[in-house]
């Protein structure tokens, strides 16, 4: 289920591109941006790059457009197809290998393995700490761009793709599909509020050209509990969310692993040769996987740069209860793992586990 093979598109990249690219560029380059992008974008390297195209007619400006209008983006890089990774693989490569801490230009993501779910506990039994659990991984379909260099068709033949596969599935994991153009704004503010269904206006995925023909061609699927989830052309064409209430690792994780699976059986998803599974976002390849918990920290969270410090070195990362690019709320916060790379789903979701556990430790001792 490999992506078909990786070839530059033909003919040159249009002269009005290669203008604005440059312009912005210089400014990028000017500014106080603490981005990935710009501390590897040399002027070297975007003269070697700056020309070129994959065979979706993708070029550079689609790759970097985010941080070029956003300077404060922390990695400011997306992929608009999945040739990208190695057309531009000169910057994808090292700026994969800075965020994906240990996975160098030689490195190989290992082959899947969800291991058992068994092999997990409730990651706070007592219920003092975690509010919810929720494990989430994306999946892009072979033989498509990612959105930036989707059409309007393309969209749709997702869509129905996708679709069609989900109203298969069985057990817990039977649901129901809504497209977002038929909700009411009531009952799409409701499911926001709820973390259920994604919402657009976010300004990085904006400027990377991803909400064209918004709301078109997107939507959410759930089971009735809604504890099993998944967004159609949101940011990936699928992401697929595990989530209940409490600390249920085990039981959070099975349902993904399980949904995983039985989608493997009936749609070909994008894969790399080095990368695993690709993703619109350089920072969600390999398992893709995104395991966390809302977890109320009182004491902790009083000192910010100690719990920053302590959540990099068990490979954390912490986040508003809104997403990524928001704050917590009411002292609670949202954390998850960081690594996704060269790491399989078995090793993402112990690594998350046992860093959590820490936390509490060191919450009780505080």
């Amino acid at each position: 289920m490999a992506c078909s093979a990786n070839k530059s598109g033909s003919g040159k990249v249009d002269p009005e591109i290669l203008q604005k690219l440059t312009t912005k560029y210089v400014l990028l380059q000017k500014s106080d941006s603490k981005s990935l992008t710009k501390k590897y974008l040399t002027q070297e390297l975007f003269e070697k790059l700056k020309e070129k195209k994959t065979k979706y007619n993708m070029t550079l400006l689609d790759c970097i457009a985010t941080v070029l209008d956003n300077h404060d983006s922390s990695v400011g890089l997306y992929a608009p197809c999945p040739d990208s990774y190695d057309v531009f693989g000169d910057l994808f490569d090292i700026v994969i290998e800075d965020y994906h801490i240990g996975f160098p230009k030689s490195a190989v993501h290992p082959p899947m393995d969800w291991g058992e779910a068994s092999d997990l506990q409730n990651i706070d039994p007592n219920g003092k700490y975690v509010i919810s659990t929720r494990v989430r991984t994306a999946r892009s379909l072979k033989d498509y761009p990612f959105n930036p260099g989707l059409s309007e068709e393309q969209y749709k033949e997702i869509e129905t793709k996708v679709t069609c596969a989900l109203c298969q599935l069985t057990g817990d994991l039977r649901g129901q599909y809504q497209p977002l153009y038929e909700m009411s704004d009531d009952e799409m503010n409701k499911l926001i509020d709820d973390h259920i269904l994604f919402k657009g206006g976010d300004r990085f995925l904006e400027s990377a050209n991803a909400y064209r023909y918004w709301p078109n061609a997107r939507g959410v699927f759930t089971n009735p509990p809604k504890t099993f989830i998944v967004w159609v052309n949101e940011e990936d064409h699928m992401r697929i969310i595990s989530l209940q209430q409490g600390g249920d690792l085990a039981g959070v994780y099975k349902r993904l692993a399980d949904a995983v699976k039985e989608l493997d059986r009936r749609l070909e998803f994008c894969k790399h040769k080095r990368f695993g599974y690709l993703s619109m976002c350089p920072t969600n390849i390999g398992t893709g996987i995104r395991a966390s918990v809302h977890i109320k920290l009182p004491k902790m969270s009083q000192n910010e740069a100690k719990l920053n410090e302590i959540a990099g070195r068990l490979n954390l990362q912490i986040r508003g209860t809104g997403g990524e690019h928001t704050e917590s709320k009411g002292g609670v916060l949202d954390i998850s793992n960081k690594r996704r790379l060269g790491v399989t789903e078995k090793e993402v979701i112990k690594e998350m586990f046992n860093g959590i556990q820490e936390l509490i430790q060191l919450e009780e001792k505080s």
